[in-house]
C-alpha cells in the first residue's frame, strides 16, 4: 500500500513539474513577440508559441526529473 502512495506522489510531482516548466517556457517565449514576425498569420503564431512552450517545457522538466532521480540513485553506488 505504501508503494502505491509513493507512485501517486511521484505522478503528482511529475505533472506539477511539467506544468511549471511549460508555463515558464510560455512566459519566456512570449517575451520574444513572435507574433510581430508573423503578422499575416496571428492565430498560427499563437499556436506556434504554445507548441514551442510545450516542447521546451516538457524537455526541461524531463531533464530535471531525470537528474533528480539519478542523484537519488547514486546512493545505491556506495551501499
Amino acid at each position: 500500500m505504501e508503494s502505491m502512495k509513493l507512485i501517486g506522489m511521484q505522478g503528482i510531482l511529475t505533472i506539477i513539474s511539467h506544468l511549471f516548466f511549460i508555463a515558464l517556457a510560455f512566459w519566456a517565449i512570449s517575451a520574444l513577440h513572435i507574433e510581430r514576425l508573423m503578422t499575416f498569420y496571428p492565430r498560427q503564431s499563437r499556436v506556434l508559441i504554445v507548441m514551442l512552450a510545450v516542447a521546451i517545457g516538457f524537455g526541461c522538466s524531463s531533464f530535471f526529473l531525470d537528474f533528480i532521480n539519478n542523484v537519488r540513485n547514486l546512493g545505491y553506488l556506495v551501499r
